[in-house]
C-alpha cells in the first residue's frame, strides 16, 4: 500500500501570535503584526518598520540557562517545536527515537549573535568573543537542540535556501517518510534577522517598504501601491507523520501533505524570472506528485511578498499553470499581516494552509485597496471568506532563484 504523510502537530512563534489559536484568529480577522521597530533605535534609518514577535518569553519552553546560550532564532525554533510536539501528543506515545527526525530550515541563522560577537571582537578584543559564538550562530543548531532535548536519532540537518528554506525542509521531510527513512519528522523553519546589519542590507538593495508612517498598511501584496516587503521574524514547525503510525496512536490530523515541487529560476540572484518560469515548474511538479487534477485545487497561499516584481511574476506563474481556471482559485498572501519571515515563511504559511483546510476559511490579503491591473486574480481582498477547500498549495520563492511548493488536502481515510 502506498505510504501517506499527514500533519499531526503544529507550533507557531509569529508577529501575530505565539500559539496556533492566536495566530489563526488574527489571520482570519486581518490583524497586522507590523509596527515600528522596538529592538533597536531606528529613527534615523530609511526603514523603521518590521514584523516583530511580541511578548516572547523563551523560558516558557526552554531552561533559562540553556536559553542564554541560544540565539533568538534558535529560541524561536525550539519553542515552536515544543508547541508542535505537545500539540501532536507524540511525547505521550512510545516512539522509537531512531525513527524520529528533525529537519529545520533558516535562511540566515544567528545573525544577531554574529553582530554582537563581532562588536565584542572590535571593541574589546578576541578574548571577549563567546565560546558559544559558533554553535549559537550556525543555522543547523536548531535541529540539533530539538533532537538533543528529546533524544530523536533519525534524519537531522538544516536547509538554507533563502525564503524557500522551510518549504524545502517540509517537502524533503515528507520524502524521507515516504522513502522509509523515518516515521515522524519535526520540520519547518525559524528566522530572527531583524537586526541593524540585515535591515541595512535589505534597505540598500531597495527590497523593503519605506511606508514608515503607516506600518499596518505597509505590506500590501498585489496592490498597485506596494513598494517592498516587511522583514519579519518567528518560526513555524509541524510534525509530519506516516499515516499508519499516526492512526495507531489515534493522532489528531490537520491535513494530508500530498506534493512537493522544486526548481531554479537560473535567471538572477534576487529578481524572479519575468515569465514566472521556475515558479511555474515548481507548482507543476508539486501538483504532479500529488496526483490530483489541477481543476481540483481551491486555494493558494501565495508567496505574495508585496514587492513590485514578485507579485506580478507570481501571478504570471499561476496563470501559466492553471490557465483560465486561475480565475476560479482563491488566493491570499498572509504576509500582508505577518510580514516576510524569510527562511521561516514556508513553515508559517504551510501551517496557514493546513488551518485553511481544517477550518474551511480563506484568510484575507489585507491592504489590497487599489488592485494592480497586472495582478488580476482573486486574492481574497481584506476580508476572510468561508469556502469549501479540498486541495490547496503553498508557494515560496527565494533569492538565488530557489522555488519550493507544497500541496495538501483535507484528510480522508
Amino acid at each position: 500500500m502506498k505510504k501517506r504523510v499527514v500533519v499531526t502537530g503544529a507550533g507557531i512563534i509569529s508577529p501575530v501570535g505565539n500559539d496556533i489559536a492566536t495566530f489563526w484568529k488574527n489571520l482570519v480577522h486581518g490583524i497586522s503584526g507590523i509596527d515600528k521597530i522596538s529592538a533597536f533605535p531606528c529613527n534615523d534609518l530609511p526603514v523603521q518598520i518590521a514584523a516583530e514577535v511580541k511578548n516572547f518569553d523563551p523560558t516558557k519552553w526552554i531552561d533559562l540557562k540553556e536559553s542564554k546560550r541560544m540565539d533568538r532564532v534558535t529560541q524561536f525554533g525550539v519553542a515552536a517545536a515544543e508547541q508542535a510536539l505537545q500539540d501532536s501528543g507524540l511525547l505521550d506515545y512510545h516512539v522509537n527515537p531512531e525513527r524520529v527526525g528533525v529537519i529545520v530550515g533558516s535562511g540566515i541563522g544567528g545573525i544577531q549573535t554574529l553582530e554582537q560577537q563581532h562588536a565584542n571582537l572590535l571593541t574589546k578584543g578576541s578574548r571577549f568573543v563567546s565560546p558559544f559564538f559558533i554553535p549559537m550562530m550556525i543555522p543547523d543548531i536548531i535541529a540539533g537542540h530539538i533532537a538533543i532535548y528529546h533524544g530523536f536519532l533519525g534524519p537531522n540537518y538544516s536547509i538554507s535556501s533563502a525564503c524557500a528554506s522551510s518549504s524545502h525542509t517540509i517537502g524533503i521531510a515528507m520524502q524521507h517518510i515516504l522513502s522509509g527513512d523515518a516515521d515522524v519528522i519535526i520540520t519547518g523553519g525559524a528566522e530572527a534577522s531583524i537586526s541593524p546589519l540585515s535591515l541595512a542590507g535589505f534597505t540598500n538593495m531597495k527590497a523593503l517598504s519605506r511606508r514608515n508612517s503607516e506600518p499596518k498598511k505597509a505590506s500590501r501584496p498585489f496592490d498597485r501601491q506596494r513598494d517592498g516587503f516587511i522583514i519579519g521574524e518567528g518560526a513555524g514547525i509541524v510534525v509530519l507523520e506516516e499515516l499508519e503510525h499516526a492512526l495507531k496512536r489515534d493522532a489528531n490530523i490537520y491535513a494530508e501533505i500530498t506534493g512537493y515541487g522544486f526548481s531554479a529560476d537560473a535567471y538572477h540572484i534576487t529578481a524572479p524570472h519575468p515569465e514566472g518560469k521556475g515558479q511555474a515548474l515548481a507548482i507543476e511538479a508539486a501538483i504532479r506528485m500529488a496526483g490530483a487534477p489541477k481543476e481540483s485545487y481551491d486555494y493558494i497561499n501565495a508567496h505574495g511578498t508585496s514587492t513590485p516584481l514578485n507579485d506580478k511574476f507570481e501571478t504570471i506563474a499561476i496563470k501559466k499553470v492553471f490557465g483560465q481556471n486561475a480565475y476560479n482559485l482563491s488566493i491570499s498572501s498572509t504576509k500582508s499581516m505577518t510580514g516576510h519571515l524569510l527562511g521561516a515563511t514556508g513553515g508559517l504559511e504551510f501551517i496557514a494552509l493546513c488551518l485553511t483546510l481544517r477550518n474551511q476559511i480563506i484568510p484575507p490579503t489585507i491592504n489590497l485597496e487599489e488592485p494592480d491591473p497586472e495582478c488580476d486574480l482573486n486574492y481574497t481582498p481584506n476580508k476572510a471568506v468561508e469556502k469549501e477547500v479540498i486541495y490547496g498549495l503553498s508557494s515560496n520563492f527565494g533569492f538565488g532563484g530557489h522555488n519550493a511548493v507544497l500541496t495538501a488536502k483535507i484528510f480522508e481515510l
